[in-house]
């Protein structure tokens, strides 16, 4: 017989996922663990999509947007290195699970999104006063609060803006996931030189995030 969603407490869902999802694929950074064993993932998915919050998938959310699957998220975050205090731009923080994380893990973040109704449905879901709403063109990023010392853009992208390279600090790391053709790859880069060489560290399936996409006729 099947078992219905509500005989399972969403803490033991979120303890199968990190000892099926993300212990058994390199998440095991103490920091990082305890904070995605905290956050209530079924917060920030459609109410009918609850069930299935913990799933090794990406949730569909609106506007054509997702919630990117458990590992993507928690690979992201350990290759972001956060620690309390860093200054963090989040860029397409939609519902505002990764925002939720990144609070806890201390930091002070500026979530962007351009979508008013996902960016309502994340205040809903999250208070934490270490977490600046702006909501805005994902690819502008928050000039005015720059340079950040770390970026983490949530979802995949084919390049990076200029915009949002000049708001990292020297020295400062961005992480996000970069489409190639079909593939697509998680990506981290350390400013060095006013440059973000980007490197790849995982073949990873991220949705698209809409504005970065490349101009015609650019090749990798």
């Amino acid at each position: 017989m099947a078992t219905k969603f509500s005989e399972f407490t969403t803490a033991e869902m979120r303890s199968a996922m990190i000892d099926s999802q993300l212990r058994t694929n390199d998440v095991i950074d103490p920091a990082v663990v305890g904070a995605m064993a905290s956050v209530p993932r079924e917060a920030h998915v459609p109410a009918a999509l609850a069930s299935v919050a913990y799933m090794d998938r990406a949730i569909a959310l609106d506007h054509g947007r997702a919630l990117n699957p458990p590992l993507v998220t928690g690979r992201m975050l350990v290759a972001a290195a956060v620690r309390p205090g860093m200054r963090v731009l989040l860029v397409g923080s939609a519902t505002g699970y990764t925002a939720a994380l990144l609070a806890l893990l201390g930091a002070e973040v500026h979530a962007v999104e351009e979508q008013g109704e996902l960016m309502a449905s994340a205040q809903a879901a999250v208070a934490n006063e270490n977490i600046r709403w702006i909501e805005g063109p994902l690819a502008a990023g928050v000039p005015d609060a720059a340079p950040f010392e770390r970026i983490i853009i949530e979802g995949a992208i084919e390049v990076l803006p200029d915009t949002l390279a000049a708001q990292l600090a020297e020295g400062g790391r961005l992480v996000a996931a970069q489409r190639e053709g079909a593939v697509t790859r998680l990506v981290q880069g350390v400013k060095t030189g006013g440059v973000v060489p980007l490197r790849s560290f995982a073949d990873m399936d991220v949705a698209p995030l809409p504005g970065f996409a490349a101009p015609a006729g650019f090749q990798f």
